[in-house]
Order: C-alpha cells, then structure tokens, then sequence
C-alpha cells in the first residue's frame, strides 16, 4: 500500500491511526534517509498508543523505551551508526519476541537475521515535486502485519 503524506502533521496522523490498531508485539521496519521521517512517523505512533513522553530519535542512544498506559512498550530502535549490532542483537532478540512490547527499528539493515518473518515495513521516501510531501510504502510480512494493513485501510 503506498500513501502520499502532505507535511509533518500528516506522518503524525497516519502514524497515530496506525498506532491505535497495535495489540502488542508488532515489529515495524522503518527505511528512510535521513531527515525522511521515520521519527516523526514514530512520534504519532506513540500518540495512537496514548503515550504522552516527548518521543525522541534514539541515534545517539541507540534505543528509547516508552510506557503506554494499556500496559504496553514502545521499544524505539536506530542502528544509524553501527557497523555491527554487537551486544544489542542479544536485547533486539529478546523486544522481537516480547507480546507486550511494540517495536520500532530504524536502519535495521545490520539486524535483518533478527527481524522476525511477521513484521512490517514501512519505507519513505521523498517526493521529487513537493519538498514536504512523502511517499510512504507499507508492506506487511507475514499474516498478522498483512491484517494490521487491511486494518489501516
């Protein structure tokens, strides 16, 4: 499924409808350069599990941990500037395989092995004739990202 997304408040709202469907346990693939989006896409996400903590990239932290009041985890990944995933393939493996976690990976290209077969991907990209517009592609893998999707619709 592709969407055309007009500006931030845009990437908010999709991210928060996709939000409110998530149960748990859910692994999203974001792709996307830098400056694309996949934060603020992260961030109404959050507003859709009803987490009110500023959302925040974790590219320097690595990873960022939030409490939704469902009971629910974000677990909000960025393996941006590591060659190698190191010690974190270990937690990743662990989120991955957490029912009550919601996990978020930015730049999993290093991590691909760990992904789980169900999980969503969710690539963006720019629009070459508007500067604040995105092309977002979701693609789910597996049945149950495949009926988020259909959900989503």
């Amino acid at each position: 499924m592709t969407i055309e997304v007009y500006g931030e408040n845009d990437m908010k709202t999709l991210g928060a409808k996709l939000g409110a469907l998530l149960k748990g346990g859910e692994v999203i693939e974001l792709v996307g350069d830098v400056g694309a989006g996949k934060t603020t896409l992260t961030k109404g996400i959050a507003q859709g599990m009803q987490i009110d903590e500023d959302v925040q990239s974790p590219s320097f932290t690595i990873s960022r941990v939030y409490d939704a009041p469902s009971g629910l985890i974000l677990a909000h990944y960025d393996f941006y500037r590591l060659a190698d995933a190191g010690i974190m393939a270990n937690e990743l493996h662990e989120t991955v395989n957490d029912k009550n976690t919601v996990t978020i990976i930015e730049w999993a290209e290093i991590i691909s092995g760990i992904l789980p077969k169900n999980h969503l991907t969710i690539t963006i990209s720019n629009n070459a004739t508007n500067e604040s517009a995105r092309h977002v592609v979701l693609r789910g893998s597996g049945d149950k990202a495949a009926a988020l999707l259909k959900e989503l619709i």
